[in-house]
């Protein structure tokens, strides 16, 4: 499970650390971190798939949360029965709080 989430975690961080880095021009003295590497790699890629080259990122958005998701769901279902345990337990100390005596309202100013 580590390497799963380390295999997963690497190129999500990847992808997203370059393309902030690139979209506001934080290269560093790094060419592949420059506003223009962002354009031209966009420009690339809606030409290899006939899109326009401004509609890639919100896809891009959109299958990264995608996987986030369906990788968390894989966690969850493997740890579903800790998961389960600590939920019980939260419930558990929640409900064994004193609770604060309510007051009532008509004794408001």
């Amino acid at each position: 499970m580590k390497w799963f989430l380390i295999l997963w975690f690497v190129p999500v961080s990847l992808i997203s650390a370059w393309y902030g880095l690139s979209y506001y021009d934080l290269n560093f003295g790094v060419f592949m971190l420059t506003r223009d590497v962002h354009d031209l790699v966009f420009k690339i890629y809606g030409e290899i798939l006939g899109i326009p080259p401004t509609d890639i990122p919100p896809l891009l958005l959109r299958a990264l949360i995608v996987d986030s998701m369906i990788v968390m769901a894989i966690v969850a279902f493997r740890y579903r029965k800790k998961i389960i345990v600590w939920v019980r337990a939260r419930r558990a100390a929640w409900a064994a709080q004193p609770r604060k005596a309510e007051e009532s309202l008509s004794s408001a100013p």
